[in-house]
């Protein structure tokens, strides 16, 4: 299983030789991966239609309660395989489509890590590695939107999705630790099994409301609905894959797998309905005021996430069947579209569709695809989108409150979603001649077979949906609902008022068509949503971020050295001192100060007035001077408490210290005062701040009576594990010897430094 999952990844690092070698076939090539985990996961639907999973686990990060753990039920398979299989055609289709593109290499690079990454998420047991995989799909997503990074729509809109979806992952990051600590455990498996055991929680609402932020963001449901419309900058390959079949279902899979850990409550059904109901009638509103192919498809399929965010929030068994045949059925006409609107793209130079029109004879096998594929989308007959609608208004007549406004809302978006079928399937096929800049044709075979069997799919499993489609359907609902029993699909479900509400989403589709020049004439006011809505406040919130990041920059960057040091210790003292204050307690620290000796006391006045002398001074040889005071007064404290090595040191570094300083600084000028009088009582007053919290810190640390076990171990091992009599140099050598090998590197490294620098001056000197 675990190679099966991450074989992806080795097969990216190998893409670049393939490409190079294969010839133009790399697309084929690379295919054979994704379809072979295609089969390699249906030869388990037998053992998972009949109610058995597939659990296996390796140790990763024991400590902290993270293992490669894998879970196949019914829900994941119906992901990996749509996964796997979409992936496949989506590969062939990209080695055409991009033929001759430069970058080709890195373009697959960047989609089998996605493939790999959104594989790995479907089948993560583990909450945080599905976090790890869930994170890996928003940075390969973030690398495929912006793939063509010389154009600036592509860089914004890649930026954009990838700051939407970390925030998302952030959010849903918190929430995973807070419903591992609060289920007693991190795995998939057993939170599901423990059942709705968390709703009591007090931290349920924090929980779910993290949960929902962070699937809202990743399946684009309002408020965040804004950056998959701009994702379209992206190669239709990568919006046909990620933007409509998988990606953005990411947060529908999340929804439903968490399903039966967090649903059922009242604050589920209004959340979760509330966004979805909101965000199906307005990507349906929106879609029908574009003009581009693309984002015509990337409103609808905004309204299609609605559609099964609003099911999953209805909590119902029926809800729950429809939303994974939409699911399925929406993965199938959506990715078939997009690879239409790419194949239209690529042979006529345009995606707007007021200037496309009569291409059915130049390209007629696309045209097929776009009609099978409408035919889905619009939920007509024999094809699997008429029994998806059927099944879906099934749910929603049945549903508990707010069910009939669901109804209304379902009409009205699937009306709309007729006329977007009318609109990319029949108008650029069947419309009105338009004039092109070149004469299309039809596409090579490569970018065919995607949209042809993708097509095909969605009326096979229209016309036979009992055979091909109830096991996986029927598993893929008990892995939500473990009560469901198997999944009834039937092409002709009788006269029933189901059947009436298709008849009127029919009735409001054929008008919305009708109407489309009125929509194109309104565009405006989708545009103006957009100013104004969210896509505009995310537009605020960047900048109100850039800019609080130019006004740190100036003020905390400013390229002083002083200026740094100077907020490094305030911020330190006023951390560090408010701790001390509010939870030091009543530690005697004065006490301390009455053990020390008269001429203990003589040597630390000392040392203070030569400091205060080395900052007050107007000469460099006093300084010096001063500056030598200090180290033989802290060498005579290191005599007094017996350390003669450390004393002998001292002197001797503080000896040649004032000799280089002498030699080096005493034909200098005197100091010159570069600062204000203010500022040097601002200096001085941090650094007396700084010394006494430093004092405080020593004084605290020393009135804590504890029992030193180093001293007494450094002692008993010195001679018998290092051979050393002198236990301070053992401990310099071979206790912390690495460490003082740290230091004489960092030692050696600024020599080198010095030399280098004095080096080049005596160069331009000479010269």
């Amino acid at each position: 299983m675990i190679a099966a999952v991450l074989s992806g990844f080795a097969l990216a690092i190998a893409a670049p030789g393939i490409v190079r070698l294969s010839r133009g076939a790399s697309g084929w090539l690379l295919a054979l991966l994704p379809a072979g985990l295609a089969l390699y996961f249906a030869r388990f639907l037998g053992s998972i239609a009949a109610g058995r999973t597939v659990v296996v686990s390796y140790p990763w990060v024991p400590d902290l309660g993270v293992s490669l753990s894998f879970y196949l039920d019914g829900l994941s398979l119906l992901f990996a395989l749509l996964i796997c299989g979409i992936g496949a055609l989506v590969t062939i289709y990209a080695g055409r489509y991009l033929n001759g593109h430069p970058h080709l290499d890195r373009f697959y690079i960047y989609l089998l890590f996605f493939e790999t990454s959104m594989l790995g998420l479907v089948l993560a047991d583990n909450l945080f590695l599905m976090f790890v995989f869930w994170e890996l799909t928003s940075l390969a997503s973030f690398l495929l939107i912006g793939f063509e990074h010389e154009r600036e729509a592509a860089r914004s809109a890649a930026l954009q999705a990838l700051l939407v979806t970390g925030m998302g992952g952030l959010a849903l990051l918190a929430a995973l630790v807070l419903l591992a600590q609060v289920g007693g455990s991190s795995e998939l498996s057993t939170l599901i099994r423990s059942g709705r055991t968390i709703e009591g929680h007090p931290l349920y609402l924090p929980i779910l409301v993290l949960i929902l932020i962070g699937a809202f963001a990743k399946s684009a449901q309002f408020p965040f609905h804004f950056w998959l419309p701009n994702a379209m900058e992206a190669p239709t390959p990568v919006s046909a894959y990620l933007h409509s079949a998988t990606m953005v279902k990411a947060g529908v899979y999340l929804l439903a797998r968490l399903a039966p850990v967090l649903g059922g409550s009242e604050a589920w059904r209004s959340l979760v309905t509330g966004a979805g109901m909101i965000t199906m009638l307005l990507g349906a509103l929106m879609a029908l005021w574009q003009r581009d192919l693309k984002r015509i498809l990337a409103y609808s399929t905004i309204s299609a996430l609605g559609t099964l965010v609003l099911l999953l929030g209805l909590d119902t068994l029926a809800s729950v069947k429809a939303a994974m045949l939409f699911l399925l059925t929406h993965a199938l006409y959506k990715g078939a579209l997009f690879l239409v609107a790419g194949a239209v793209d690529h042979e006529t130079g345009t995606r707007d569709v007021t200037q496309l029109g009569r291409l059915a004879r130049a390209m007629p096998a696309t045209a097929v695809a776009a009609g099978l594929a409408g035919l889905s989308m619009a939920g007509l007959p024999p094809t699997l989108g008429f029994i998806s609608k059927e099944v879906l208004y099934e749910a929603q007549l049945h549903a508990p409150p707010p069910g009939v406004l669901a109804v209304i809302a379902g009409v009205l978006a699937n009306g709309f979603l007729v006329a977007v079928a009318g609109i990319v399937a029949i108008g650029p096929f069947l419309g009105r001649r338009a004039a092109l800049s070149k004469k299309p044709h039809e596409v090579s075979f490569g970018m065919l077979i995607g949209p042809l069997l993708l097509a095909a799919a969605g009326l096979v499993g229209g016309v036979f949906p009992k055979a091909l489609l109830e096991p996986l359907l029927s598993a893929s609902v008990r892995a939500i609902r473990p009560e469901a029993t198997a999944l009834e699909l039937k092409l002709w479900p009788g006269i029933s008022p189901v059947l009436a509400l298709s008849g009127l989403t029919l009735g409001v589709g054929a008008f919305a068509y009708a109407a489309r020049g009125f929509w194109h004439r309104t565009s405006w006011l989708g545009e103006a949503i957009d100013r104004w809505g969210p896509q505009g406040g995310y537009g605020l919130l960047l900048a109100g971020l850039n800019g609080v990041a130019r006004l740190q920059t100036r003020l905390l960057q400013n390229g002083y050295l002083r200026f740094y040091l100077m907020v490094l210790i305030a911020t330190t003292v006023g951390l560090v001192g408010s701790t001390l204050l509010l939870r030091g307690g009543e530690i005697e620290v004065l006490g301390q100060l009455r053990n020390v000796r008269p001429h203990e006391w003589i040597i630390a006045v000392t040392i203070l007035a030569a400091a205060l002398m080395t900052t007050v001074t107007s000469s460099r040889l006093a300084a010096a001077a001063a500056l030598g005071t200090i180290g033989y007064g802290v060498a005579l404290f290191y005599v007094l408490f017996s350390a003669p090595d450390l004393a002998m040191t001292q002197f001797a570094v503080e000896t040649l210290t004032v000799i280089l300083f002498v030699l080096v600084v005493y034909r200098l000028p005197r100091f010159a005062p570069l600062s204000t009088r203010k500022a040097r009582v601002r200096d001085a007053l941090i650094a007396l701040l700084a010394g006494g919290m430093m004092t405080v810190l020593v004084l605290t640390a020393l009135a804590i009576p504890r029992e030193s076990q180093l001293a007494a171990y450094f002692m008993e091992n010195s001679w018998t594990q290092a051979h050393g009599r002198n236990v301070v140099n053992v401990i310099l050598v071979d206790f912390r010897g690495l460490d003082t090998l740290g230091e004489i590197t960092v030692l050696a490294v600024a020599a080198i430094g010095i030399y280098a620098l004095l080096r080049l001056r005596l160069e331009k000197t000479q010269k």
